[in-house]
């Protein structure tokens, strides 16, 4: 069975070499679960698709998150999010991450939405924190709301330097069509220009998803990892805690403690905790 959780589990087994190793990538992540592993290009990581119908899919991606700090690291290109399209991040027959994944045995486009995971480090002098979390940590508002409000920003304060006034449907309008994300990932070829220009949107966590944070975050203590799952009834709890004990080692699963976190924009999560070392 592939799973988020297996993924989880394996990070259990080595969690020590988390305190340890200098770069994130660098720890031994176990290649049986993988079906894709890249640098520098999202998704970082991707858990194989489980072949047999079954309760758990697998297939979830993962971005590494690696700070010298108590800060999330920016995400560079890609926004943040709960889900993300398989076919968005697939560009063509011959990408790079749709090789890896056939020659790893999935079949691809067979789970066309795939949840996303963030594995999070800080490093605070001899204090570590890690956290695996689920992208809705972070994606608190629709991506297309957050790419039109923020140019709604922009827009409002050029129309005052300008004193050019627009009805609020033009507004409407032009917002509707900023709100895209491949719209900016694309390369523009302009005619006469020596170069070539592409827009690249960075996105930085606010104090309110920063879950590195002490004083917002004090659940999460130093030197520890940490599974955090959104949980907004009893129902889903039970589902997540049958998950749990089915997919870990029983030695793991006795190891976490448990405990509900409250985000302050987006519901609660289900935290399970355990010593890195």
């Amino acid at each position: 069975m592939y799973s988020i959780y297996k993924f989880f589990d394996s990070l259990l087994d080595g969690k020590e070499k988390l305190l340890q190793i200098k770069k994130l990538d660098k720890f031994p992540f176990d290649k049986k679960l993988l079906s894709c592993v890249n640098s520098g290009v999202f998704p970082d990581l991707a858990i194989k698709i489980n072949p047999q119908p079954s309760q758990l899919t697998g297939g979830e991606l993962i971005e590494l998150k690696d700070s010298v700090s108590y800060t999330v690291s920016s995400f560079n290109s890609t926004i943040p999010s709960r889900t993300k399209e398989i076919s968005k991040i697939i560009q063509g027959e011959n990408s790079i991450i749709k090789e890896q994944m056939e020659k790893a045995g999935d079949d691809v486009y067979s789970l066309p939405v795939r949840d996303v995971f963030y594995l999070v480090r800080g490093r605070k002098k001899t204090k570590v924190k890690v956290c695996l979390v689920h992208g809705s940590f972070f994606e608190t508002t629709p991506i297309e709301n957050l790419i039109s409000q923020s140019f709604g920003q922009v827009l409002e304060e050029r129309l005052k330097q300008s004193d050019i006034q627009l009805s609020e449907d033009i507004k409407k309008t032009l917002l509707t069509i900023f709100s895209q994300q491949g719209n900016f990932s694309k390369v523009r070829n302009i005619e006469k220009a020596s170069v070539k220009l592409r827009f690249r949107i960075m996105t930085e966590v606010k104090k309110e998803g920063n879950l590195l944070n002490d004083k917002l975050f004090p659940e999460i203590l130093n030197n520890t990892i940490n599974f955090l799952l959104p949980c907004y009834d009893e129902v889903a709890k039970e589902k997540l805690f049958s998950n749990m004990k089915l997919e870990l080692k029983q030695r793991n699963f006795a190891s976490l403690k448990d405990f509900t976190l409250k985000h302050p924009l987006n519901g609660p999560f289900l935290v399970f905790q355990t010593s890195l070392k």
